[in-house]
């Protein structure tokens, strides 16, 4: 009876010791804490993101005018052309022909007003001495003036037919290179409708421009000659920067997305830049370098009792934006002037000074240093292989 007394004596000073560990260990473990940093000078930017097409500033479609069969081409892909050069001929003979018949019309409508000119004379002659009748003059005279008309015509049509002729010629319009070309050798055109495009010339590679799709809610704040840097797939490691040249009126509305076009300068010293690739645009619409920011979750930042504890004390103010500065356990609020912010920094105007220390976040964490009795429960077996200080007094000796 006596021993088992003991035992359930030592059984309940045991779960007693157990239940008062637990607790102080608990306590001591909670601590809290708070993210703290100083209000430092920082570049600030805000910006929209778009994309664009690369593409050249001058961009000239080289047609004909006239239908033929494509006799020979003098230039291929990529061929750098020069003003007046000749790119291409078509077959010219039909072209010759039709020269020819304009000319015999010519010569024609010419013999025939030299005809009427002289019986326009004889007739006049008579009319004077009124061996005519008016009626008869009248017709010569007439006869006369259709004559003069029907030379214009047929000089009309030489004129035309020599142009179409030079046409067979395709010249270079612009210096540039051949970026595009449509037909072959012995490939017919018609013109009979619109002009067929023949090669593409860029002007100029090393000066490219970006056409970027700015959506509607963005383009309110896009201005000429804000900074814009950009990347390509072909080059993903390589930024390129430019400027915007133009903002366009014209809306495209694509999905029920209203876009607006946007011409950005992209300068192509190295070429690296080729017509057709899709940039990803970055437009930077307002920018401040070197003002006094802090972290923008310092502004969201708010010491609630329920969240730093009862031994902190808290001095609040009117107003906001504001932020919250911890010395010793008081927290003090400052009513601060906000500028432009990038979503992870506000620049501050007013309030507060480069360096000072800024409440941004609470933290909650673990106490390793708390009081423990070993680092653990003294009523848990210790490591195998090891003995507290106690077993080792008594520990046999050898």
């Amino acid at each position: 009876m006596k021993k088992r007394k003991i035992i359930i004596a030592l059984v309940a000073v045991a779960a007693i010791g157990i239940v008062l560990y637990t607790c102080t260990r608990k306590k001591a473990e909670t601590r809290i804490s708070f993210e703290t940093e100083k209000a430092a000078r920082a570049d600030i930017s805000t910006s929209v993101t778009a994309t664009g097409t690369v593409e050249a500033v001058t961009t000239v479609d080289v047609g004909t005018q006239v239908s033929g069969i494509v006799k020979k081409l003098y230039v291929d892909f990529n061929s750098v052309v020069r003003k007046g050069q000749v790119i291409a001929e078509l077959d010219r003979t039909n072209l010759e022909s039709e020269l020819a018949s304009q000319q015999a019309n010519l010569r024609s409508a010419q013999t025939d007003l030299e005809y009427q000119q002289k019986n326009y004379a004889r007739y006049a002659e008579l009319n004077e001495k009124q061996l005519v009748s008016r009626s008869e003059y009248d017709v010569a005279l007439q006869s006369l003036r259709k004559a003069q008309e029907q030379v214009k015509v047929a000089q009309q049509g030489v004129a035309k037919a020599r142009t179409n002729l030079g046409y067979a010629t395709i010249y270079s319009p612009i210096d540039g290179v051949v970026i595009s070309k449509e037909v072959e050798e012995g490939q017919t055109v018609a013109s009979s409708f619109s002009t067929p495009t023949m090669f593409t010339i860029a002007k100029d590679l090393t000066d490219m421009q970006v056409v970027a799709n700015v959506d509607e809610a963005d383009i309110g704040n896009v201005r000429e000659a804000q900074r814009v840097t950009f990347t390509v797939d072909a080059f993903p490691d390589d930024v390129f920067t430019g400027s915007i040249k133009q903002v366009r009126q014209k809306a495209t509305t694509t999905n029920n997305v209203v876009t607006y076009e946007v011409v950005i300068s992209a300068p192509n010293g190295d070429l690296k830049l080729k017509p057709g690739l899709t940039a990803n645009v970055t437009i930077y619409t307002l920018e401040r370098n070197g003002v006094v920011s802090v972290p923008s979750k310092a502004l969201r930042f708010t010491p609630e009792p329920q969240l730093v504890g009862k031994r902190y004390q808290i001095k609040d103010v009117a107003g906001s934006p504001k932020v919250w500065t911890l010395q010793g356990n008081v927290f003090t609020a400052v009513k601060v002037t906000t500028g432009i912010s990038d979503g992870t920094h506000t620049e501050i105007t007013s309030g507060i000074n480069e360096g000072d220390v800024v409440v941004t976040d609470v933290v909650s964490g673990t106490d390793d240093s708390a009081p423990s009795s070993g680092g653990g429960s003294p009523f848990m077996p210790g490591p195998r292989g090891k003995k507290n200080d106690k077993d080792g007094d008594n520990a046999k000796k050898p």
